[in-house]
């Protein structure tokens, strides 16, 4: 499968331009995804509050690899009216403070656990320099936009 560029990715995404964080998807399939990204290390990222960005950041970064998951396993789905945003987390471990620290790139790795119609449950890691620096759970829910 050919890696996904930025660009390509942004269709999944409700964000545009920096607030797109992840840089390529390295692999997926129906139930994986893995992404990679260098974001975290950007000064200009807008996640940074007092030139840091600190671990809890990284959260979004899950986020927006697994939306992107949700949309590249229905390509069908119509995402013009349809919102996705997380609905819980369960479970996160944060095995640093900042992630503007780690030197390596980050590596967002997400499985999905549970499937209903507009409801998943993923479990997630993030690593850098083959080391895990956040994981957990977390359910994503869709919701049709109100015209």
């Amino acid at each position: 499968m050919p890696t996904l560029s930025k660009g390509e990715l942004s269709e999944f995404l409700p964000h545009r331009g920096a607030m797109c964080l992840i840089d390529s998807v390295e692999a997926w399939d129906e139930t994986t995804i893995r992404c990679q990204t260098r974001s975290h290390r950007d000064p200009a990222n807008p996640l940074r509050r007092d030139a840091c960005l600190d671990a809890v950041a990284g959260l979004e970064y899950a986020a927006q690899a697994m939306g992107i998951h949700v949309g590249l396993r229905d390509q069908s789905r119509s995402r013009d009216n349809v919102i996705g945003y997380v609905g819980g987390l369960r479970d996160v471990v944060f095995g640093i403070e900042r992630l503007d620290e780690c030197l390596s790139d980050l590596i967002i790795e997400a499985a999905c656990l549970l499937v209903d119609t507009q409801s998943f449950m993923y479990q997630f890691a993030i690593s850098s320099g083959g080391r895990i620096v956040i994981s957990g759970r977390a359910s994503l829910f869709l919701k049709s936009r109100q015209p």
